[in-house]
C-alpha cells in the first residue's frame, strides 16, 4: 500500500510490511563509521526517545488510516502483522504467525499463529481477529478503499481453528503473501462495538506490539510506553514520545536544544544549517534513499486540467532542475514515472518534459486557453484560468515549489492561488476530491502494484484522486497483478508508464533522499535498507535524560 507524506517528511522508520522498500545508503564513509561505532556498547534497558512528527495523524486505526504518520507510530510498535520483512535482508519472516504454507496453484495461503499472544488488554489474540479485520477492510461502509483493492480477489478468509487462518484467492496475485501477511489486524473485541470508522480505539489503540499507547494530546504529542507483557523480544527504550511540530524551522530550533532526539532535516537544514562542529558533536547526520516520489497532482475533473495538453503545459512550466539545485540542494533526482527510480520497474528511457515556457504557451493556446477579453488572464468558454494550489501546513519544500510555479504561471496568464491547510483537513479534501491541484509524495514498495493510485476503479473512493482514467492502462495493471514472471511484469509496467507520461495527470518531480538527525546519546543506530529502526536503540545510563536514573521533563 502506498501512503501519502508531506515533502518535509523523511520515511526513516521501518513501516509495515506492505510499504516495502529497497536498500538505502549512508551519505559517506564518515557516516558509516559513526554508525558502526554506535553499535559497540552493551545494550541497556531504559530511557526515552523524543521523536519529531511534522504532522498529526488523522487516526491511529491502521485499517482506515492513509497517511505515513500513523504508520510511523503504529507500525511494529502498537499493531503487528502476521509476517514482516527482515530489517537487513528484506526477506519475509514470521511475526504473529510462526509459519505459513502456500498451495502449488498459489491460490491458498495458510498461516499458523503463535500461541500465547495477547492483546495489550489481556485478551488472547486468535485467528478470529484476522478474519474480523479482513471483513472490516472489505466492508463498503468502512473507510478503507485504499486497502480493499489489494484484497478484492480473495474468495474467503477462514479461521480453521484459533491458531490457523486460511486465505483463498479466486485468481493468483503476485503480492498475495505480502498482503495477506501484512494485512493490518485490529482486536475484534474492541472494534466490533459501535461504529468502526469512529471507534474510540482510533485515538486509543490496543495492539499486540512491544509498545502500548499512553496518551494523545492533540496538536502536541503522542506517547507510547514499553509493553512489559510483550510476547516477543522487548525493546530497550521505555518510552517513545512523538512530538508534533508543524513548522520545520521551529522543529530544528527545538532539535538543536536537544529537546528532540530524532528529526527529519529539510534540505537547507541538512546542507547549511547543521554544518557545524557543535551540531555534529551532538547528532548523527544520516541520509539514504527509500522508495518514494514527489509530485504535483492535477484534478482532471476541473475544466482547466481535463485536457492533457494543459497538463503537459503545466509540466513544461515546472523547472525541476532548479528545484533540485536551489530547494533540495541536489538531495534527489528527477523522476518521470510512478515506480521507485532504483527498481527495475522504473523506465529510465522515459525522459522528463523540459522546462520550456514557450512550448507551454503553445499548448495552452492549442487547448483554447487564451486571453480572449484582454484582462491578462487566459480563459475558455467564459471560464477564467484561476485555480487553487493546495499544500499541507509544515511542507516547507512544497511551499517553495508552489511559489516558483506561481511565478511561472503569472508570466503566461494563469492565476494560481496557494492555500495551506492542516494535514487532517488536507487529506479530507483529497478524499472528497475538493481540490484543483496539490503537491505531495508517495511512499511505496520497490516491487509495487500501481492499482491503488492509477486504476480507474479507484477514482471515486480510492487513491486515484486526480481522476486518471485510461482503458489500456487499466488492462495493463490488471494483467500485471496475475503475472508472477517479474520480467514480463516489468514489460507491462513500462507500457503503462508511457501512457501515464503522455497523459501527465501528475507532474512527477523527484525521488528525494531522507535526511535525518539522531542524537548521539543513542547506541545501536544502524541504517537498514528500510531506514532506521529505533526499537533496537538504547541509551547508556550515564547519558540518559529521561526515565530511570534521570530527571523527567
Amino acid at each position: 500500500m502506498k501512503k501519502l507524506f508531506v515533502f518535509t517528511i523523511c520515511n526513516f522508520i521501518v513501516l509495515s510490511l506492505i510499504v516495502s522498500c529497497n536498500q538505502g545508503d549512508a551519505e559517506s564513509d564518515k557516516e558509516k563509521d559513526i554508525i558502526r561505532d554506535s553499535s559497540d556498547a552493551e545494550p541497556f534497558d531504559g530511557g526515552w526517545l523524543i521523536y519529531h512528527l511534522s504532522a498529526e495523524p488523522a487516526t491511529l486505526n491502521p485499517i482506515t488510516a492513509t497517511d505515513v504518520y500513523e504508520s510511523v507510530i503504529n507500525g511494529g510498535n502498537i499493531y503487528e502483522t502476521l509476517v514482516k520483512r527482515d530489517d537487513a535482508t528484506l526477506d519475509i519472516v514470521p511475526l504473529l504467525a510462526e509459519s505459513w504454507k502456500i498451495s502449488e496453484d498459489k491460490l491458498t495461503y495458510t498461516f499458523y499463529i503463535r500461541k500465547g499472544i495477547k492483546w495489550q488488554d489481556g485478551v488472547p489474540f486468535t485467528s478470529n481477529d484476522v478474519v474480523f479485520s479482513y471483513k472490516k477492510i472489505m466492508d463498503p461502509k468502512v473507510d478503507a478503499p485504499h486497502l480493499r483493492n489489494y484484497y478484492k480477489d480473495i474468495k474467503s478468509v477462514q479461521a480453521i481453528d484459533d491458531y490457523t487462518v486460511k486465505f483463498t484467492y479466486s485468481r493468483p496475485y503476485f503480492l498475495a503473501l505480502e498482503f495477506c501477511g501484512g494485512m493490518p489486524i485490529v482486536p475484534k473485541h474492541v472494534f466490533e462495538e459501535g461504529e468502526f470508522n469512529t471507534n474510540p480505539a482510533g485515538r486509543d489503540p490496543i495492539g499486540t506490539g512491544p509498545y502500548r499507547f499512553v496518551k494523545w494530546i492533540t496538536g502536541r504529542e503522542i506517547v507510547l510506553e514499553k509493553n512489559e507483557a510483550y510476547w516477543g523480544e522487548k525493546p530497550y527504550l521505555d518510552r517513545m514520545v512523538y512530538r508534533i511540530i508543524n513548522d520545520p524551522t521551529v522543529a530544528f530550533q527545538v532539535l538543536k536544544t536537544e529537546e528532540l532526539d530524532l528529526s527529519a532535516l529539510t534540505p537547507i537544514q541538512w546542507s547549511r544549517q547543521s554544518d557545524s562542529d557543535s551540531f555534529e558533536k551532538k547528532f548523527y547526520k544520516l541520509s539514504y534513499f527509500t522508495p518514494n516520489y514527489s509530485f504535483i497532482g492535477w484534478n482532471t475533473r476541473r475544466p482547466y486540467f481535463s485536457d492533457k495538453r494543459v497538463r503537459v503545459a503545466m509540466t513544461h512550466l515546472v523547472n525541476r532542475e532548479l528545484i533540485l539545485e536551489k530547494i533540495l540542494y541536489n538531495l534527489g533526482t528527477v523522476v518521470t514515472n510512478p515506480f521507485y527510480i532504483n527498481s527495475p520497474e522504473y523506465d529510465k528511457s522515459i525522459q522528463p518534459y523540459s522546462y520550456d515556457p514557450k512550448v507551454a504557451k503553445q499548448l495552452l493556446d492549442e487547448a483554447g486557453w487564451m486571453d480572449h477579453n484582454g484582462d491578462g488572464i487566459r480563459d475558455k468558454n467564459g471560464i477564467e484560468f484561476k485555480f487553487e494550489f493546495l499544500i499541507p501546513n509544515g511542507s516547507d519544500t512544497g511551499e517553495k515549489i508552489s511559489t516558483i510555479l506561481k511565478e511561472e504561471l503569472d508570466k503566461v496568464g494563469v492565476d494560481m492561488q496557494i492555500r495551506k491547510i492542516e494535514w487532517a483537513v488536507f487529506t479530507r479534501h483529497l478524499n472528497e476530491r475538493k481540490f484543483d491541484a496539490v503537491t505531495l509524495g508517495w511512499s511505496m514498495g520497490v516491487e509495487t502494484d500501481p492499482y491503488q493510485i492509477w486504476q480507474s476503479s479507484q477514482i471515486e473512493e480510492g487513491s486515484n484522486f486526480v481522476g486518471f482514467s485510461n482503458e489500456e492502462a487499466d488492462g495493463l495493471i490488471d494483467e500485471a497483478r496475475t503475472e508472477f514472471d517479474r520480467e514480463r511484469r516489468i514489460e507491462l509496467y513500462r507500457k503503462f508508464s508511457k501512457i501515464v507520461h503522455e497523459d501527465q495527470p501528475y507532474t512527477f518531480l523527484y525521488c528525494r533522499k531522507s535526511t535525518v538527525a539522531v542524537n548521539k546519546r543513542f547506541r545501536g543506530v544502524v541504517v537498514y535498507p528500510l531506514g532506521l529502526e529505533p526499537r533496537q536503540w538504547f541509551v547508556p545510563s550515564s547519558l540518559r535524560k529521561y526515565g530511570q536514573t534521570a530527571m523527567n521533563p
